[in-house]
């Protein structure tokens, strides 16, 4: 191979763009403290130039000894288990009770010139074929540094010369020493690349043959990998636009961020943690909608359809503190406060983490978690990121009434209407396909729009000098409309018609579309999730299997198909058989799987077969002997059983008193391996350790999608998954899935004119009168809170008559 074509040569033409085009300096290897890891030549001129007082003030005490004194200081923070070198970056460190810098990071807006210079003042170095330990003289080679701190390496390699990015994987795994304090967790180098000229792969944390490598790709199409780059390489977005200095510093100030999970196994406490850094898509869709609300200000709705396993959490964490310190072109704030809509525990956890890295300070994020006064406090105090549920804003009128009422809520954060003042917000919604519709929805833009809504309706109502019950429909009306002062940014894997209508935007054949799309399938392409459906069997072909297996005289022998061959001539029809069927395949098939602790769960059709199908399956495990198969039910309020009179059952008395917090961590436990389900645990159940899922229950479109989707979660030694259905057609799941593996797309457009075609008919029938609706209107909008006994009445009056003519047909 000629020498114009080696690793050499692709080493060479990244330096050189980085230099020449992405804000960098030629880091020279001979400089390199390999002791400290760290290049002093680069940090100590950075102190000097942004810290003057401070450097005066060390070396007035410590003479000839600074620098040294300097360094050791510096090198203990970065190598604490309490600092390391993120926080430290972020944060500085204390060398004789002073705060010392070692980064400076871009300001939310240009007001402050000092902060801009500082910013400017930044020295990022790309380092070629770097010793960096003094055990060895192993070499790297690239290593990107920041003020002379390394925080990322990456290892290269050229498809033309036999090697891709595996052989990179491979002796990042198998010649890369995790102990060497470059790559020391938490301790210097954040992220470590494995390139070649076609794909990328990076991981955070080095663990010999255990480490973890995640695609760092575009994606090509709606697929896994990179499209062609005309006249340059495939991964060139990498060093021209991810690690450009103003993208690379963003990153390190915005992005990333270390996760923390602590669980109790056996009354002893487990401490997990990762260092997070954005994949591809996650950085790619949070800078694309903080750009454009940016841009265009408020009032825009933004669909982004992003797979499980895209990481949805993080990017809503990311894109919710980008908003929150969005400033224009005019240094303006172009949001007030932040409202993540979420039914997720646990991202409230994770946005309050991940924040808390990035500012350092307690109250911008409050999760309301309490009662709907709660919320109204929050809004009218102006809290940066408000969390809450779409529920609480059904409510927050009446509430607000009473806060005025019995004044707990001060005067001066309200009008003198009662309402939130003038202000811009951002929705970010999760899991936008059940929290776009509904009168809940309706309330939330009521709330937060109510400013406008009464100027814009008030001197409508003016103008034409209407009553107060049609200025009050005037506002109704209004507030299922666009609001000019809110942002809606909606977060689905599985998005509707209705949830393309609402947040979607015109697409070239004039229907709407996703603004950012992570495809189902390049999440199972890049293995961030398993594919579900390669595994899924109805009951009747399994039964065939099963028979054939019985059939085969080579085969019939094993102890295994004859045991099955029995109870799979039960032909299921009632629970006890079905459950029998469940319970051995369960034992016979899947509590082996991922090491022994692969789950399983039933999706019943109703809270009464979740009931019985509990008491069954107890009852068959507890005549049989088994051991090592535990199960738990999950379904809401209670249920009665009309063949036990007398008789009710809860979810938490069924479990042997587990509430219903405890039951995702429980089900987590070894102890417990099958979960029974009604109309639960659809969607937001994130358990890596569930195999296998018994079906017995009607499926369709969506729901089909994100029930069999609680499969796809990777977890170390997960292969593969099950689905046994006693219901449903493989042509119909198929069917549901094929919409949304690659881009949601939608039929017919809703047409308002479809409305005008109703009202016509209806209007040519007769079957209301305009006197009947006007005195319905007159007490429905009435200027009051809540309506009487007597207004429900006399509302039923006004309807019956057209009710009756509609049935007179």
């Amino acid at each position: 191979m000629s020498k114009r074509y080696t690793e050499a040569t692709f080493e060479a033409a990244i330096e050189h763009s980085l230099i020449a085009d992405g804000g960098y300096k030629q880091g020279d290897p001979n400089n390199f403290d390999r002791e400290r890891c760290l290049d002093p030549t680069v940090l100590i001129p950075f102190i000097k130039e942004t810290q003057p007082a401070e450097w005066e003030y060390l070396t007035n005490i410590q003479k000839e000894r600074t620098e040294e004194t300097l360094l050791d200081d510096l090198s203990r923070a970065l190598n604490s288990e309490h600092e390391g070198c993120l926080m430290v970056l972020r944060h500085g460190f204390k060398c004789f009770g002073k705060l010392f810098r070692v980064a400076y990071f871009a300001p939310a807006s240009s007001m402050n010139p000092e902060t801009k210079r500082l910013y400017e003042a930044n020295r990022l170095t790309v380092t070629r074929q770097l010793q960096y330990s003094e055990k060895h003289n192993k070499t790297l080679d690239l290593v990107l540094s920041l003020n002379g701190i390394p925080v990322a390496t990456a290892e290269l390699k050229n498809p033309m010369t036999g090697q891709t990015w595996r052989n990179a994987v491979h002796q990042y795994k198998n010649d890369r020493d995790q102990n060497d304090l470059i790559f020391k967790f938490k301790k210097r180098a954040l992220v470590h690349f494995a390139v070649d000229t076609d794909e990328v792969r990076m991981t955070t944390r080095l663990s010999g043959r255990n480490t973890r490598f995640l695609p760092f790709n575009r994606g090509d199409g709606t697929g896994a990998g990179n499209p062609e780059n005309p006249g340059s390489y495939k991964t060139a977005y990498l060093w021209e636009q991810v690690l450009k200095r103003d993208s690379f510093m963003d990153i390190l100030a915005r992005f990333v961020h270390l996760q923390v999970e602590e669980r109790r196994v056996g009354g002893k406490k487990i401490r997990k943690e990762a260092m997070i850094f954005p994949r591809y898509h996650q950085l790619d869709v949070v800078r694309k909608m903080v750009l454009d609300a940016r841009e265009a200000s408020t009032g825009n709705n933004y669909l982004v359809q992003h797979s499980a396993g895209s990481g949805k959490s993080n990017s809503i964490a990311w894109l919710a503190h980008r908003l929150a310190s969005l400033h224009n072109d005019h240094d303006e704030k172009v949001f007030d406060s932040v409202i993540v809509i979420t039914d997720r525990r646990v991202l409230d956890q994770q946005l309050q983490s991940i924040i808390y890295q990035f500012e350092h300070k307690q109250g911008v994020v409050q999760k309301i978690d309490r009662d709907t006064k709660q919320l109204v406090l929050a809004l009218a105090k102006g809290v940066p990121i408000v969390i809450s549920t779409l529920q609480k804003f059904s409510f927050i009128v009446e509430q607000i009434q009473k806060l005025r009422e019995n004044n707990e809520i001060p005067r001066d954060l309200l009008d003198d209407d009662g309402i939130l003042p003038a202000r811009n917000y951002a929705v970010i919604i999760d899991e936008a396909h059940s929290s776009q519709g509904g009168e809940s929805a309706t309330d939330l833009k009521g709330t937060l729009a109510a400013f406008q809504i009464r100027d814009k309706a008030g001197e409508y109502a003016a103008e034409h000098n209407l009553p107060d019950y049609e200025g009050e429909i005037l506002r109704t009306m209004a507030k299922r409309g666009h609001q000019p002062n809110i942002s809606f940014f909606a977060f689905t894997a599985t998005p509707k018609y209705r949830t393309l209508e609402v947040f979607g935007k015109p697409g070239t054949d004039g229907k709407p579309e996703p603004f950012h799309l992570y495809s189902m399938r390049q999440a199972i392409e890049e293995e961030f999730i398993l594919d579900v459906l390669r595994n899924y069997t109805t009951y009747k072909t399994y039964y065939r299997l099963i028979k054939s297996i019985e059939d085969d005289p080579e085969v019939d022998k094993k102890k295994a198909a004859r045991a099955l061959a029995r109870f799979m001539s039960l032909h299921p029809h009632n629970i006890s058989q079905k459950t029998e069927v469940m319970v051995e395949h369960f034992r016979t098939f899947t509590s082996h799987k991922i090491g022994g602790r692969a789950k399983a769960m039933v999706v019943t059709s109703s809270r009464l077969h979740a009931v019985r199908y509990k008491k069954e399956f107890d009852k068959y495990i507890a005549e049989k002997g088994y051991t090592g198969i535990k199960t738990l039910v999950a379904f809401s309020g209670t249920v009665i059983d009309p063949d036990i009179p007398g008789k009710e059952y809860t979810e938490v008395g069924m479990n042997d008193g587990i509430r219903e917090k405890e039951l995702p961590e429980r089900f987590a436990s070894d102890e417990c391996q099958v979960l029974l389900v009604a109309e639960k645990y659809q969607t937001g159940f994130d358990q890596p350790l569930l195999h296998t899922m018994y079906v017995d229950k009607r499926l369709s479109g969506v729901q089909a999608v994100q029930m069999l989707s609680r499969l796809n979660r990777t977890h170390p030694g997960k292969e593969d998954t099950f689905v046994l259905d006693f219901v449903n057609e493989p042509d119909e799941i198929l069917a549901a899935f094929q919409q949304y593996y690659e881009q949601a797309t939608i039929g017919e457009r809703a047409e308002p004119r479809q409305l005008y075609e109703l009202q016509a008919k209806l209007d040519a029938e007769q079957v209301y009168y305009k006197a009947e609706v006007e005195e319905f209107c007159r007490i429905f909008y009435k200027p009051r809170i809540n309506p009487t006994p007597v207004d429900h009445a006399k509302m039923n009056t006004c309807i019956d008559p057209a009710v009756n003519r509609w049935l007179g047909l």
